[in-house]
């Protein structure tokens, strides 16, 4: 067992102290709105691979770039900043104004009691559609808001479903960056680790609709949300997640979505025929900083194991957790750390990726298991931290509907990450996955 060289996981280190304090310094020291998103992650990775470029003495800066070269050029990765641009183009051009007409068609047509659960359902299916729980929860949040005030349920309550149901489809999605990393990183179809997922997120979703339609019943209700809608526009999310399911390759399906999209969006008026590339381009260009993040966090990798600190890393973690289902957990720990760390569940993936591979090799894990196990803590762990962007977008949203609430209200309601985690552990020690 190679013991490696400790000293080359400085580079990690560098970034999440930076990353890390200077986000809590702008967030609760100097109470910048949204702190932690006002600091420039790539240019944090930039001054980590800077770091890493000065270690090691003896290799010349042109042997350190070749084996840059050869992280970044990996297959992987390649695919991986693709089908971002890609699914960056499909969020262009479809727009995300189906969103609300999903929410307010259900709320039309659900009696007003089961308000709430229409939110969380809502909010489920449109992250899976959308890929995003940040989009997702800035587009529900309003209306959430709306439901609180008409219907006389609690705002914290109707939030925190939003953000639940947000957080599901953001581990499920075909076009989430936190699957799109997780897949790719590890190897894997998105279908099979959807599958995986599934299992584990399904459950741990009925019980949350469960606890939900229970308190909704002991509320107080004196009204109902009625609003205007167009659901044609929803039809390329369900194509893309059809497509998805059945296994169809992720590029074939994106492209379906793009061109019927286009079709939807011309055809409806929604978007006019000389904007249709521009929006495409914006889409893409929103997918710039998840792709250098990418591009860099591949580069530091490469380097970090070549100076021997992936076998530090790893051998600290075979004394700590021993045996599959404790390797399981290491797992899900290692990318709930870097999540911590960084406020960012695409970006912990991506850092927990190269180092989370070999431990699959070295515990017997399967790839697409290994993938489920990223994205799901990952999920977890940035669907409750409150500062995290999820619940800072959310308080943002109702603030600027006249209505303050606070993370520490909202955490109490967030069942579905909450009862993900009970359901991940249960996966891992009761319910171990079969390897075929």
């Amino acid at each position: 067992m190679k013991k490696g060289n400790p000293k080359a996981l400085l580079p990690i280190g560098v970034f999440l102290v930076l990353y890390l304090g200077l986000g809590l310094i702008f967030e609760y020291a100097l109470k910048i709105e949204m702190g932690f998103y006002n600091i420039p992650i790539v240019v944090v990775f930039l001054i980590a691979l800077l770091v890493a470029c000065i270690q090691n003495k003896n290799l010349s800066f042109d042997k350190k770039l070749e084996f840059m070269g050869k992280g970044v050029g990996d297959k992987n990765i390649v695919t991986m900043i693709l089908i971002f641009l890609v699914a960056g183009m499909f969020v262009g051009v479809v727009g995300r104004s189906s969103a609300e007409s999903v929410a307010y068609f259900m709320l039309s047509i659900i009696p007003a009691r089961f308000a709430v659960g229409v939110l969380f359902v809502v909010s489920c299916f449109v992250s899976i559609a959308m890929g995003t729980s940040v989009g997702t929860i800035t587009l529900l949040t309003p209306i959430a808001v709306a439901v609180s005030a008409a219907s006389g349920f609690s705002l914290p309550f109707c939030i925190g479903s939003v953000v639940g149901g947000a957080m599901f489809g953001d581990n499920l999605s075909f076009i989430s960056d936190t699957t799109i990393a997780a897949c790719n990183g590890q190897g894997v179809p998105m279908k099979d680790k959807f599958r995986a997922n599934f299992k584990i997120a399904l459950p741990a979703a009925i019980v949350a609709l469960v606890l939900i339609l229970i308190m909704s019943f002991k509320a107080d209700i004196n009204g109902a949300v009625n609003e205007g809608y167009n659901l044609i526009q929803v039809i390329p999310y369900i194509l893309v997640l059809i497509g998805g399911v059945i296994g169809i390759n992720v590029f074939i399906v994106l492209i379906i979505g793009i061109v019927s999209g286009a079709i939807i969006m011309l055809a409806t008026g929604a978007t006019q025929a000389t904007l249709l590339f521009a929006s495409m381009g914006s889409g893409a260009a929103n997918m710039f900083e998840t792709s250098m993040v990418a591009i860099l966090v591949s580069a530091i990798c490469a380097l970090i194991r070549e100076f021997g600190g992936f076998d530090a890393l790893l051998c600290f973690i075979r004394r700590v957790f021993r045996g599959k289902k404790g390797g399981q957990l290491g797992v899900g720990l290692l990318v709930g750390v870097m999540d911590i760390a960084t406020a960012n569940n695409t970006v912990a993936i991506v850092m927990a990726n190269p180092i989370a591979k070999e431990m699959s090799e070295d515990y017997g894990i399967t790839p697409r298991k290994t993938a489920s196990l990223l994205d799901t803590f990952s999920c977890i762990f940035q669907g409750i931290i409150p500062y995290g962007a999820q619940m800072l977008v959310a308080i943002s949203a109702a603030a600027e509907m006249g209505h303050a609430v606070s993370a520490f209200q909202l955490i109490p309601f967030l069942f579905y990450p909450f009862l993900l985690l009970i359901s991940s552990l249960l996966f891992i020690f009761v319910i171990p996955e079969k390897n075929k």
